[in-house]
């Protein structure tokens, strides 16, 4: 397969783990045109919603900010709902010829659901309480299951090592990871 077919792919790892009174959002700050590194500390994390929802993308940057200001406007729509406003989202996504042609992914949390957002219409939620996207997400993902389940890490160092992992592996990722955390109810 060649770079074309993965388009927006390259350059970005984000991973969330949702382990004990934490749910986290990490991503790197690399960004990638072809081969070459374009940037190395751009922010793929941000808070939406007033602080209450967490999220990250892996794609083209500017669909993903567009994707953060139509899910913001979501939640907006229906507050403290992140679950129904990401269906809402992901309709529009789906169903309108301009957003159709975005080419990012996103993961957003809160404190009751974490959530893989596409644009193939997919609300996806993990079965474990760890999800990952992008080039190294595979990594990253694999890093934060085993981590996850077999230490007592808390759900922060669980996602900055399989971030190091991933940056250890995937040439796509670096190592200038941005970190946003929600405290749950105990």
């Amino acid at each position: 397969m060649s770079d074309s077919d993965f388009p927006g792919w390259h350059g970005t790892t984000i991973v969330s783990v949702r382990k004990g009174n934490k749910v986290v959002v990490a991503g790197d700050g690399q960004v990638s045109m072809g081969q070459t590194v374009m940037k190395h500390g751009a922010k793929k994390v941000r808070r939406l919603a007033g602080g209450k929802v967490i999220g990250g993308f892996a794609g083209s940057t500017a669909d993903a900010f567009t994707l953060f200001e139509r899910l913001e406007a979501k939640l907006e729509q229906y507050p403290d709902q992140l679950m129904r406003a990401a269906v809402e989202l992901a309709k529009d996504w789906r169903g309108d010829k301009y957003l159709r042609k975005l080419e990012a992914m996103m993961i957003v949390a809160d404190k009751t659901d974490t959530l893989v957002l596409t644009g193939n219409g997919d609300v996806l939620t993990p079965d474990h309480g760890v999800i990952a996207i992008g080039s190294g997400g595979n990594y990253a993902h694999s890093a934060a299951l085993a981590l996850h389940q077999a230490t007592e890490l808390d759900a922060e160092d669980v996602a900055r090592r399989a971030m190091k992992i991933a940056e250890e592996i995937c040439v796509y990722t670096n190592g200038n990871v941005t970190v946003e955390t929600i405290e749950l109810s105990a």
